[in-house]
This record gives C-alpha cells, structure tokens and sequence, in this order.
C-alpha cells in the first residue's frame, strides 16, 4: 500500500519548485485534473471487467496506463517530451472529445471535466514526478482507495484557505448534520444545484448506504443524486469525488442552475430532497432575472436560488437550505414575496441559527440552515440559535466546526422548548400570522453581540447595503400605512 499519510505533501513539495505553480488554488487544480484520470483509469479497469465490448472514449494514446504508468525500464516520457504531450496531445483530445446526447454519462463526463482544465507546470521532470507519485495509489485494493476517498476530503478541506476556491467547500460537520435530519430513504432522488465539489451529495450518500440492503436498494442508491455546478474547478473535483464513492454514472452537469425560466419545469424536474448551500453575496446580470416571475427577480444570487429551489421541490419534498442573514432580514420587495411564497406555498418548520466564522477562512458572514417541506403551508415555525462551543472564539482552519458542535441542536430537535438566556431567545416558535406582521423579517432569535465584528471591507459594504434596502423597505411600508390612515395621497402632491 501507499504511504497515504504524506501523499499530499510529497506532491506540495515536488510543485514548489516548478516557477509555474503559483499559490495553493493552482496546486490544487493541477493535482485535480491528475487524479481525475488515475481514478477514471481505475474505474476503466472495472468496466471492462464486468461489461463485454466496453470501449474507453479515451483515445489509447491518452490514456493513463499508456503514457503515465512508469515501469521503471527507462521508457516513460518526461522532460520536455511529457510537457510537449500533455499540452498538445492529452488536453487538445480531451477537450475535443466527440461526445453526444446518447453518450453515457460515464464517458461525456470525460470532455466536460477537461472543458477549462489547464496544465500549470512548466517542468517536464518534476510533472514526471507528481504523476509517479500519483500513479502509486493501488485504487483496486479496497482498503487503499476507501483510505485514498479520505485523503481526497483532505485536499477538498485545503480548498477553505486557497483564496476564492473556498466558496465550494461547505464543512463536513455541516453537511452531515443535514443529512442526518433531512433521513435520506431508498429510492429518493436529491439535488444540489450548486454543489461544487460534492460535499452534500457525498453526506447524502453516506446517510443513504446505512439502509441498502439488496441489489436492488443498490441501484436505486447509484440513482439517487442529481447535481449542477457551474465552475469548472469545483465539478471536476465533484465528478472525482464521485468516481471514489464508485458512481459510474454520476448525474453531475457542468452548468448554471439559474439559466432556464423556473416556470418551465415540471414534476419531471423536481426532486424527493434539495440539500444545498447556495453562492451568497454575489449579484446576477438582468438576461438571468428574466429568468424569474418579475416579484422574484432579486438580483442577489442566494434568492434567485431559493426560488429554483420551490420550483423543482416535489409534493411532500423535503429541503435543508443555508442561506445568510441577508436572507432572514431583508424586506426588500423581491426577498419579502420570496418569503411569502415560502410561508404560504411550504412549510418552514425550522430555522437554525449557525455561530460566526463556521465558514472561515472563506467568509465571516453568519448564516443559517432553514428546514422546510412541501406539505402544507407554514403554521408555526421554530428558531434555535446554535452558540460557539465552550472555549471556542472562533472557528479556523486549524479549530474548525465538528460535529459533535451539533450535539445541542439535535437533543432540542428532538425535545423542542423555548429557551431564553439573559432576557434573549435562544429558541422560539413564531406563528405564521407574527411573522407576517414583522413582513417576513426573520431576524428572530439572533447573537446578542457584546462585541461587534470587524468584517472585511466587501462583506461590510454588502451587509450595510442589505440593511439600507430593508430600512427603506420598512419606512416605504410605514409611510404609506400612515399616508392611507390619513388620507393623504404623495403622488397628487409630486404631480403638483
């Protein structure tokens, strides 16, 4: 077996010495698109094994055992040999691969992992060390590549402190802990609409593999995931990552779940469970609103896919969604008819308030996990503030969130009371009519902050801007109950 414990850093170690390497985002990236052939290679052997005729959509030249395998006689390409191959041979095919709608997806999956894949290394030597150094994992023993699927989750975690890479990596504990709610059962489909690099789908996965029992509850666990990520980094790290949990066809599209109109889908569209954690903070171009009901047309990204969201949930579907602040307090006019249509259309049972830096490095804004299902409409909904651990700050790289963090949520889940701590709710059910009194600001049980946090400029200057919208939101709303009250109608006194 390979010594797995040090895999990483003898790679980290021979890239730092390339001047083509430039920062751990494009270390990583490098190492991905290796390993997404070593693996493909493995799964390859597989296939031809148990199908008869099985032809590789990889030309023979490109593939891995023809041009990285080193047998040690001398004759592995390296230098500029293996430079000028891998840049004109290996990407150009790959790229160009003919691939049609009837191809499976275990062959398109090829093209589109290497669509925008790039070669940093500007070594032929060292690149001919890395690839021997990956060639050595023994993905055909079992114990090896279920130990190599854990040393893979330890280069997705490298992505929290890889500059902008971050955004694809949710924490495990955090992923976990909603699957385990959500309690995925045999023959339901899930979702993740931007699911980078596979974090919900492989904690649905996990969930799911407890209950299979007979081949048949097998097929429908290698049929039960759907997912869409819209950069090419983080899909080809997801479609790896599913190729490790032995997927052969893995329903992963390299796309953007916000470019078609959400009032074209149907029941065929729509999916058992959504479990995700939508991009936040960013704002979308007009050509995407117009994909939107025009009341729905935030242009904050998080809200345009909490509308996807109720539009390819099933009857009786079931959802585990974070979303920020911005979300809970907003009462803009596009966040406040999505939150009406997510009271009066669901049923929100449960918000789930997460401590700060859960997501540290990547981003300091505080967020939540909302529960809802397609039920019926919202009645009551509950809120519970998860506080920061005992002799925990913050969460960091070093001291991230754990599991165990959520011991408290699940004992309250199970045994709901409200709780109040020094004259503030820590939890607390709100009814729907209170909450469509406060219009669908959700702010409720929230951090009493006995000091406030200094945020980095960009995330400061957003959450100022979401705060000004619900502020003018709120007096426009005031103003005109006052001026019906007595009366008064300001757009005669503008026209004057």
């Amino acid at each position: 077996m390979t010594n797995l414990s040090n895999f990483i850093k003898r790679i980290r170690d021979i890239m730092r010495n390339d001047a083509g390497i430039n920062g751990d985002a494009q270390r990583i990236e490098q190492i991905a698109w290796m390993l997404f052939l070593k693996v493909y290679s493995a799964q390859e052997e597989n296939w031809d094994m148990n199908e008869d005729n099985y032809e590789s959509i990889i030309p023979k030249e490109c593939q891995w055992k023809n041009w990285a395998v080193d047998d040690k006689t001398g004759s592995a390409i390296t230098g500029d040999t293996l430079l000028d191959f891998v840049n004109n041979t290996l990407f150009k095919t790959l790229k160009n691969l003919k691939v049609t709608p009837s191809t499976p997806i275990k062959k398109s999956i090829v093209k589109t992992t290497f669509e925008d894949a790039n070669n940093y290394m500007k070594d032929g030597v060292l690149l001919r060390q890395v690839i021997n150094t990956i060639d050595e994992l023994d993905l055909t023993d079992n114990e090896e590549s279920h130990a190599f699927g854990e040393i893979y989750e330890s280069i997705l975690k490298e992505l929290q402190s890889a500059g902008s890479a971050g955004e694809f990596y949710t924490p495990r504990a955090v992923t976990n802990f909603m699957a385990e709610i959500i309690k995925p059962q045999i023959g339901e489909k899930m979702a993740d609409f931007a699911c980078g690099t596979g974090g919900f789908i492989t904690s649905w996965l996990n969930e799911l593999a407890k209950l299979v029992k007979t081949t048949d509850d097998q097929e429908k666990y290698d049929n039960s995931i759907f997912g869409i990520e819209k950069k090419q980094f983080p899909y080809m790290l997801c479609i790896t990552n599913m190729l490790l949990h032995e997927l052969d066809n893995p329903a992963i599209y390299h796309d953007n779940a916000l470019l078609k109109d959400v009032l074209d889908y149907t029941e065929k569209d729509q999916f058992d469970v959504i479990l995700m954690n939508p991009p936040y903070g960013g704002n979308e171009k007009n050509d995407v609103k117009n994909h939107f009901p025009d009341d729905l047309a935030s242009s904050e990204t998080a809200d345009l896919f909490m509308s996807v969201i109720m539009y390819r949930l099933k009857e009786k579907g079931r959802v585990a969604v974070i979303l920020p602040d911005g979300f809970l307090f907003g009462t803009d006019n596009a966040k406040v008819s999505i939150k009406k249509k997510l009271f009066k259309e669901f049923n929100l049972h449960t918000v789930v308030r997460l401590p700060h830096s859960v997501f540290a490095p990547y981003t300091p804004i505080t967020t939540n996990i909302l529960f809802f299902d397609k039920t019926e409409p919202t009645k009551e909904t509950w809120f519970y503030r998860l506080d920061m651990p005992e002799g925990y700050k913050n969460f960091s790289k070093t001291k991230p969130m754990k599991s165990e963090h959520f011991n408290p949520v699940r004992e309250w889940w199970k045994n709901r009371q409200e709780i109040t701590i020094d004259d503030f709710d820590k939890s607390k059910k709100y009814t729907f009519k209170e909450i469509e009194d406060k219009n669908y600001n959700i702010d409720l049980c929230g951090y009493p902050h006995e000091e406030e946090d200094i945020l980095p400029p960009k995330d400061l200057i957003q959450q100022y801007q979401e705060k000004r919208t619900s502020l003018n939101s709120d007096i426009d709303r005031i103003l005109g109950q006052i001026t019906d009250i007595l009366g008064i109608d300001l757009t005669e006194k503008e026209k004057q």
